[in-house]
C-alpha cells in the first residue's frame, strides 16, 4: 500500500513539473485575446504620442521605455519582420516617474519622449535606440524639465500606463515592458507582455508576417 500511495506522490509530481515547466517555456508568453475595457484601451493608445514609420497594414501599438532591455530587442528584432508584412508599429515611450525620491529617468531621456509625443519623428527615435543609453544627451532637443508644457507631456505619458495598467490586468495581461497591442487581420484585439523572444513567434504569426 506504501509502495502504490509513493508511485501516486511520485507520478503527481511530475505531472505538476510538466505542467509548470509547459506554463513557463510556453503559456504565460502567449499573447491574449483581449475581451474587457476594449474602447477604453483603444482610446488611451490612439490618444498617446505614438510615432511609427506610417504603414498601412495593421497596426500594433508597443508602449516602453528607453532603458528597458527587452524594448531594445522587440525593436532590433521583432519590428522589422513586422514592417516587411506592413504592419504599422505605433510605439509609444514614457519615462519613469521618480521613486522614494530618486530619478528613474534622465533629462534627456524626458526630453526626448516629449519631443516624440509632441512631433512625432519616427527618425528621431530610431537615432535614439542607435545610440548608446549614456552617450544621448538630446542633443538640439528642447529640454523638458523647466518647461511646463513639455513637463506635462511627459505626465500625460506616465499617465496613460497608470490607467492602461489595471485594463490590461481585468484581460489577464500584468504591465511589463514592452507591451503589445494589436488587431489581427480579422479585426481581433490582442495583447500580451512580450518582454520574452518566445512570444514574438504568436504575435509575427497572428498579423501574417515571417
Amino acid at each position: 500500500m506504501n509502495k502504490l500511495v509513493a508511485w501516486f506522490v511520485l507520478i503527481a509530481l511530475v505531472v505538476i513539473v510538466a505542467v509548470g515547466g509547459y506554463w513557463w517555456m510556453d503559456l504565460r508568453w502567449r499573447p491574449k485575446t483581449i475581451t474587457r475595457h476594449q474602447a477604453e484601451i483603444a482610446a488611451l493608445l490612439e490618444q498617446s504620442g505614438w510615432v511609427s514609420p506610417a504603414l498601412t497594414g495593421p497596426k500594433l501599438y508597443m508602449v516602453g521605455f528607453r532603458a528597458c532591455p527587452n524594448c531594445a530587442r522587440a525593436k532590433l528584432e521583432l519590428l522589422p519582420k513586422l514592417h516587411k508584412a506592413g504592419v504599422d508599429t505605433r510605439v509609444i515611450m514614457f519615462a519613469w516617474p521618480d521613486r522614494n525620491g530618486q530619478a528613474q529617468s534622465t533629462p534627456a531621456e524626458r526630453s526626448t519622449v516629449a519631443e516624440l509625443w509632441i512631433n512625432r519623428d519616427w527618425s528621431l527615435m530610431e537615432r535614439w535606440d542607435a545610440a548608446p543609453v549614456e552617450a544621448w544627451t538630446a542633443q538640439g532637443i528642447p529640454p523638458a524639465d523647466g518647461d511646463m508644457a513639455r513637463t506635462a507631456v511627459i505626465e500625460a505619458g506616465r499617465g496613460m500606463v497608470d490607467k492602461l495598467t489595471p485594463l490590461l490586468k481585468a484581460n489577464g495581461i500584468g504591465f511589463g515592458t514592452p507591451v503589445l497591442i494589436w488587431w489581427s487581420r480579422d479585426g481581433v484585439m490582442h495583447g500580451c507582455a512580450c518582454g520574452n523572444p518566445a512570444s514574438y513567434k504568436a504575435v509575427l504569426k497572428d498579423l501574417g508576417a515571417k
